[in-house]
């Protein structure tokens, strides 16, 4: 998928993500549930805030291959995240594993702090939308 990405001058350069993408017509919307680091046994054992950053990372893009995407067809990703801080002191580690499994490939995204998240123990949920040819 090739999508048109939006950064207006006007709202400064962002770094890491993209204001707006536009999808070409005719895709099909793929709309991912929130994903937290649940493994194959149905619990999260990760307990670092950069392990479930990957396993739920990890867990959106296969929720995408299963349905015959790939990273760059996600052209929004919303992160829920328990803890602000840690995710700002994890930074550069996050950005290391983003791009392990993204590439350079940055959609439209939201980061959200919350107070807690369903799945015990989670850290953090992503959720994303795609658009699948």
């Amino acid at each position: 998928m090739s999508f048109e990405i939006v950064n207006p001058e006007s709202l400064g350069v962002p770094s890491g993500w993209n204001h707006a993408l536009v999808a070409p017509a005719g895709g099909r919307m793929l709309f991912v549930a929130g994903q937290t680091a649940v493994g194959p046994n149905g619990r999260i054992e990760a307990t670092s805030f950069v392990d479930q950053w990957e396993q739920a990372l990890a867990n959106v893009l296969i929720v995408v291959r299963t349905s015959g995407g790939t990273p760059e067809d996600i052209g929004r990703l919303t992160i829920y995240v328990t803890d602000l801080a840690a995710y700002l002191e994890s930074r550069k580690e996050i950005g290391v594993v983003y791009r392990d499994l993204m590439g350079r490939h940055y959609p439209a995204m939201a980061l959200v702090e919350v107070k807690r998240l369903v799945d015990d123990g989670a850290l953090i949920e992503i959720e994303a939308t795609a658009v699948l040819s």
